[in-house]
């Protein structure tokens, strides 16, 4: 079954045209190295709750919205082959500064994970 990296973050409104483009560029380089998908989705329908919720897991703010992305491998090691390729290629380097990021990547959280159901 495959395997998934997962992440949730939060971007400003007025950001979200620059993060587009910079998960769009992403996206192509995370491909072109063997990722089999590559999603970038943004909130439409999440509250905040009583105890947890995506808006207070990553503190968002009022001019935010949330993003939930992830990225498709064969398997754990298929990931982190791809990775590899992927954190060692040049035309990252512009989005590795977390000054310049479109997003406080501070209150960003991520992890991989194991199938457990595919229908």
């Amino acid at each position: 079954m495959a395997y998934i990296d997962g992440y949730v973050l939060p971007v400003p409104k007025r950001n979200i045209e620059q993060y587009r483009e910079m998960a769009t560029k992403a996206g192509k380089i995370w491909r072109e190295h063997g990722a089999l998908e590559y999603r970038e989705c943004v909130a439409d329908d999440v509250k905040a709750g009583e105890v947890t919720s995506f808006p207070q897991a990553v503190n968002l703010k009022e001019d935010e919205l949330v993003v939930f992305s992830y990225i498709v491998y064969e398997s754990r090691a298929h990931r982190d082959e791809v990775n590899a390729k992927v954190m060692s290629d040049p035309r990252l380097a512009d989005m590795m500064d977390p000054k310049t990021l479109p997003f406080d990547g501070k209150r960003m959280f991520w992890g991989g994970f194991d199938t457990l159901v595919s229908v």
